[in-house]
């Protein structure tokens, strides 16, 4: 049975230019909590895709300072793991979970 704080460790995929290039080098790109830890995303991940996981490397992206209607904000940090999976192993991040 899958746990389901697993479900929220992965919060989505990240799709775009970079994450695809990456996909030919059987890597896939989450993004994640910022309380996560890699040993968690690995669990995640082999949990709920049942692929084997080489290895996790996280990157913590600050958030940007932007203007909306002249009031000055904040976007807020996000986090993503970038996944490498076992060489026989896929994930087709296109039909979700």
């Amino acid at each position: 049975m899958v746990a389901l704080r697993h479900y929220d460790t992965i919060i989505a995929p990240v799709i775009t230019e970079k994450a695809t290039l990456l996909s030919e080098h059987n890597k896939v790109v989450f993004k994640v909590p910022l309380n996560a830890s890699k040993q968690e995303v690995k669990d995640a991940v082999e949990a709920l895709f049942k692929v084997r996981v080489l290895a996790v490397n996280t990157i913590v992206q600050k958030g940007k300072k932007k203007r909306f209607r002249g009031i000055p904000g904040r976007r807020s940090d996000t986090k993503k793991a970038i996944v490498t999976l076992h060489e026989q192993d896929t994930i087709d991040v296109t039909t979700g979970l």
